[in-house]
């Protein structure tokens, strides 16, 4: 660790025991205090990406800045690793550039807060948040271009610099930062939100050391921790098996016309201590799709994804890291070299989740969940109103189909992060020039299972101002794959219609697009993979789902073998029928079912996507 920590006080904290009903107490009151952040910051902020969707991630750290509570794994780790200065009771620290500081964030964007939290001149515990910027400058409205090929395109990167020194605002500091963005008072309102929140975190960490003493707190959040070790060591031995098992999944393209890029993973246990190993996957893109990935951070992604499947009621917290040794080759895809650009990292960020999940479920397909809606997919949206001549500017995240699952069927229309929300269309119309004439549930896009992938949403877009729309999606070439005898989902796909009535397809990574008033957009999402046999899901269920409009007549047929009548009923006799003859032609005992191979899918894209295959890439 080069940071150097200043306490006034040397005494050490006393190891208490603490009794379970008090670390109970504790445990919750800091559940809480996270919650609060979350409230602090979503009731202060401007921009939409936070204020209505919650893009932004709270943390409560001990003192030693491992995560207690929060959501995306500690950032603290790799700050302290790389931040040479003083940490000081009163400083607030800032930082967004991901070099800066191993990946603890992953894109300019992403502005990071740190308090240290103090008492008695000693640090008793840490208190984080970040939050995305709907702009911190660079060469395209939004901060994130596609077709950058160095981070230094993508705005303005903030290394570990103190905002706070004592509790004194360092306005100079603000004041440079601010400049170099479009939407400065977003950024300064979305800033002081984050570090509002992080203040409130550090008030009740306070009252419950003022309730239970220094030494009992510090005493618990290690006890939280160890338990959290136990619990997963055990999760590990039972879920994790010795023999190596791999899986490797793939971002379409990088926005240059080459795709796609290739993610594997391996994983093995040896005794108590599981490796991944992503040995095998592609070389660092010539583009912004690259993402830094943190090994702190993958290990919290390993941890959720196992609580959630295998026992949801385990605190996660940092408590079991040293049982997870993360491999990721130099130069590669997931470890990128300075200064490669970053700000497409989403996807790949997405599909570790695929991936995690395809490996933990080869041993036990019981448990296994299909290829769902794997990325945050983004509209922005820019311009100067025609009216007041005000610069106007959207960062939105679309929503799409959840993967269908052991123990029912996939939410359709949902984000990849279960925390965010989605803007309303009531906001969208009365702070933006446009208007949302379409939002729905495609039916059919989830994959047909005897759990049913959920389905993508077609949004259509009218711009009621000329303009400039950039978009960043993925799953347009390849297929979210179904599992255990489920099919793959739909894919994604943007359809710009101009007012003359001409149409195009907008490729799924693009800047700079003009648009006119009387533009139209379908931005259409893709559905997460099938989960078992379609032929056993119950069928008036389908019929159920074709009166919501989640499914459609010819799908039920199609897929599940469902025959309806004219008032929307099950044909029994003939369902029974079109399901004994379509058993004949399945192809039993594959675990997934990724669609067409690479070679067919290049075969057939422009005819069913309407854009060329990408270039595979050399190296």
């Amino acid at each position: 660790m080069k940071a150097t920590i200043v306490e006034t006080n040397d005494t050490p904290f006393d190891s208490r025991d603490v009794d379970t009903i008090t670390l109970d107490i504790i445990e919750n009151a800091l559940r809480n205090a996270r919650t609060e952040m979350d409230a602090t910051l979503f009731r202060t902020a401007m921009s939409p990406g936070i204020r209505e969707q919650g893009d932004a991630f709270p943390l409560i750290a001990d003192r030693d800045g491992k995560m207690i509570v929060g959501q995306f794994g500690s950032f603290i780790g790799g700050f302290l690793n790389v931040y040479e200065g003083t940490i000081e009771e009163g400083d607030v620290i800032w930082l967004s550039d991901p070099y800066s500081c191993e990946g603890a964030v992953s894109h300019n964007n992403d502005w990071l807060i740190l308090r240290p939290i103090y008492r008695k001149g000693r640090l008793v515990a840490w208190s984080c948040m970040f939050g995305h910027q709907t702009d911190v400058g660079g060469k395209v409205p939004g901060s994130m271009p596609t077709d950058s090929t160095s981070i230094f395109e993508e705005g303005i990167r903030i290394p570990p610099i103190k905002l706070y020194k004592k509790d004194v605002l360092q306005e100079d500091i603000l004041k440079l930062v601010l400049h170099q963005v479009r939407m400065p008072e977003w950024c300064r309102a979305d800033l002081h939100a984050i570090i509002a929140s992080c203040r409130v975190a550090e008030r009740r960490i306070q009252e419950i050391c003022e309730r239970f003493g220094d030494d009992v707190f510090t005493s618990a959040t290690d006890e939280l921790l160890a338990r959290n070790r136990r619990a997963m060591a055990t999760l590990f031995q039972n879920a994790v098996q010795e023999t190596k098992v791999s899986f490797e999944d793939y971002v379409c393209d990088d926005g240059r016309g080459y795709g796609p890029f290739k993610m594997k993973c391996t994983m093995w246990r040896e005794g108590e201590k599981v490796v991944l190993d992503f040995g095998g996957t592609d070389p660092q893109a010539a583009g912004s799709i690259n993402f830094y990935l943190n090994e702190n951070m993958l290990k919290m992604f390993f941890g959720i994804y196992m609580i959630m499947v295998f026992d949801p009621q385990v605190l996660f917290n940092d408590g079991f890291y040293d049982l997870v040794d993360v491999r990721i080759p130099e130069r590669s895809l997931l470890k990128p070299e300075f200064p490669a650009a970053l700000s497409s990292r989403t996807h790949a960020l997405g599909r570790l989740f695929d991936v995690l999940g395809a490996l933990l479920g080869q041993g036990q397909p019981e448990f296994l969940n299909a290829a769902g809606f794997s990325s945050s997919p983004h509209l922005m949206f820019s311009g100067f109103d025609d009216t007041s001549g005000d610069w106007f500017q959207l960062f939105q995240i679309g929503f799409g189909g959840i993967p269908g699952r052991p123990f029912g069927d996939g939410p359709d229309g949902h984000s990849l992060w279960p925390g965010f929300t989605n803007v309303p269309n009531e906001f969208l119309e009365r702070y933006f020039p446009m208007r949302i004439t379409r939002y729905t549930s495609i039916p059919d896009s989830g994959g047909a299972g005897v759990n049913r992938g959920g389905n993508g949403i077609l949004m259509t877009y009218e711009f009621l101002n000329k303009g400039s729309i950039s978009i960043h999606d993925d799953r347009w070439f390849t297929y979210p794959w179904g599992v255990n005898g489920g099919k793959p989902g739909m894919r994604s796909t943007k359809i710009l219609r101009r007012k003359d009535g001409t149409e195009s397809v907008l490729a799924s990574k693009c800047d700079n697009i003009e648009v006119e008033a009387g533009d139209t957009l379908d931005f259409i999402t893709w559905g997460g993979g099938g989960w078992g046999n379609p032929l056993e899901r119950d069928p008036d269920l389908v019929a159920l789902e074709v009166k919501r409009g989640l499914v459609t007549v010819e799908g039920a047929k199609a897929n599940y073998g469902v025959v309806l009548v004219a008032d929307g009923s099950v044909d029994t006799a003939a369902t029974d029928a079109a399901r004994a003859g379509m058993a004949k032609d399945r192809v039993e005992g594959e675990i997934f079912n990724f669609g067409p191979d690479m070679e067919t899918l290049r075969a057939v894209c422009e005819t069913e996507t309407g854009l060329p295959a990408p270039t595979q890439p050399r190296w």
